[in-house]
């Protein structure tokens, strides 16, 4: 034992010498002196450019447009293909999901479900709707197997009926999790059940949906004019377009999916409340927030990330995690949309009898950012978080094609890459405050809870601090909370109230 700790030792010394040495020569070589602590280092700032998307942008003969980035790094070639779709435009509840999955599923017209899965297999080539991850030494098998993946389904009648009875089986748990509750509840509420974001599809219509509604879908999403295309890995770019040309003839291009649109439904702000015999309540504060390329977007940015967005930074974990134990975790975000405006919340979870108490912290806390000037400090830590970690937005190939994607797809600004730091730099603590008030409107925000309402209405009985004693009623619309019913999981109608007492 004496030798192996003698040895250690040596070795942490040997290592220790070692990296003074390299130390020391680099600093040497720069013809600088050697700093005496770790913290007089001074690094040369981080130089990094975004790429620019019309650099990688090539155009089929069909108008198809295609995003290349070739690399060496290895012998595999990434094709995505990305198809426009989406419940907007689904003609049944349920199709888009059903369709989606049974392209890779169901087998094409010509081979079973077993057949294709094998020759993937065989292959070693990973294929789903939208991608596929091939060698580069079959590639041309594996991606003529893939355009008869995508353009000749066979919905298979047998493999149709085992992703239904999966898919209902799930549904039947909604309601073992009260973080399902909490989402499909407050996804009615905000935004109805006739809009996409609110509507929640029940065994019935899933059950409705037949193989010819599946064709009738793919017909119109699955086809040269709703689709951009991503490629990177070890290929010549020409010989890869020469490939696309002729996979592509033939096929018939049709019109785009169009944007989607925002809900005709308007929410009440309030206190609401869904009964669920658990130890711990879970709840949200939000309303409807802001588009993804609003003016405001990067200033709010920002704004949410000293208040909840930050992490362990953040202002809402600082105080309710760190400062008062309430929670393992809580955080607040803007979940912006493209083509109308999203949402912006609090959530988190807390014992029932200490719910009160943490939702009037987050209160508080809404209101301290609304009314009084964050720190420079807060300000400095959360602009360097969001330009410091900016590069990894391109870190990889795969993930710069698939940003050119959605950035085509969505409209953004050609610039917008080129200037994101700039904007973020420029925000200042007048503005954090600014986007609060104006984003952030109290008299608009809507909170629902999900826990056993008996142990979270009053609070905690046993608080004797002035400052801790809370309980529902002195929330805002506290006085006259709203009870909703717990929604059966397989067809979404009101089960009987005593169904939720029940653990």
């Amino acid at each position: 034992m004496k030798n192996y700790t003698t040895n250690l030792v040596r070795g942490v010394a040997i290592l220790a010498g070692l990296s003074a040495c390299i130390a020391g020569a680099a600093f040497a070589d720069s013809g600088a002196e050697l700093p005496k602590r770790p913290e007089s280092i001074n690094f040369k700032p981080l130089e990094f450019q975004p790429p620019k998307s019309a650099d990688y942008r090539h155009v089929l003969s069909n108008g198809v447009a295609v995003y290349m980035i070739p690399s060496k790094e290895f012998p595999l070639i990434n094709v995505s293909f990305s198809f426009r779709s989406g419940a907007h435009i689904e003609e049944k509840p349920g199709v888009a999901q059903i369709t989606s999955a049974m392209i890779r599923r169901g087998g094409t017209t010509s081979k079973s479900a077993t057949d294709l899965d094998e020759e993937f297999d065989f292959l070693a080539a990973n294929a789903t709707p939208g991608s596929l991850n091939a060698l580069k030494s079959n590639f041309d098998e594996a991606f003529a197997l893939y355009m008869d993946m995508i353009r000749n389904p066979g919905f298979q009648e047998d493999k149709v009926r085992v992703y239904k009875d999966e898919q209902i089986e799930s549904m039947k748990q909604r309601n073992d999790d009260a973080d399902n509750i909490l989402a499909r509840t407050g996804g009615l509420l905000m935004w109805g059940d006739k809009h996409p974001e609110g509507r929640v599809v029940t065994k019935d219509q899933f059950e409705a949906v037949t193989i010819d509604d599946m064709k009738k879908y793919h017909a119109r999403v699955y086809q040269p004019g709703n689709l951009i295309i991503g490629i990177t890995g070890d290929f010549e770019q020409q010989e890869m377009i020469s490939k696309l040309e002729s996979a592509f003839s033939g096929w018939a291009k049709g019109e785009p999916v169009p944007d989607p649109t925002d809900t005709d439904h308007k929410f009440t702000p309030g206190l609401y409340y869904v009964e669920k015999d658990i130890p711990q309540g879970k709840f949200v504060v939000t309303s409807r927030g802001i588009k993804r390329d609003d003016p405001d977007a990067i200033p709010c940015l920002v704004m949410n990330d000293i208040l909840g967005g930050g992490g362990f930074t953040s202002r809402l974990m600082k105080r309710i995690r760190s400062d008062e134990g309430l929670t393992y975790g809580v955080g607040s975000g803007f979940q912006t949309r493209v083509y109308y405006p999203g949402t912006f919340g609090v959530r988190t979870f807390s014992k029932n009898k200490t719910v009160a108490l943490t939702a009037k912290m987050v209160y508080e806390e809404l209101d301290k950012i609304r009314n009084t000037p964050v720190t420079q400090e807060e300000l400095d830590v959360s602009k360097k978080s969001f330009i410091d970690t900016f590069p990894r937005t391109f870190e990889s190939k795969v993930g710069t094609v698939n940003v050119f994607i959605d950035d085509e797809w969505t409209r953004r600004p050609a610039d917008y890459w080129q200037t994101y730091r700039d904007k973020l730099n420029a925000v200042t603590i007048d503005d954090v405050r600014k986007m609060a008030q104006k984003h952030i409107d109290p008299a608009k925000l809507m909170m629902l809870v999900v826990g056993k309402w008996s142990e979270v209405a009053p609070g905690d009985p046993n608080e004797t601090r002035d400052s801790h004693k809370a309980n529902m009623a002195m929330l805002p619309g506290g006085q006259n909370p709203t009870r909703l019913p717990l929604l059966d999981p397989l067809t979404q109608q009101p089960l009987p109230m005593e169904e939720a007492t029940k653990p």
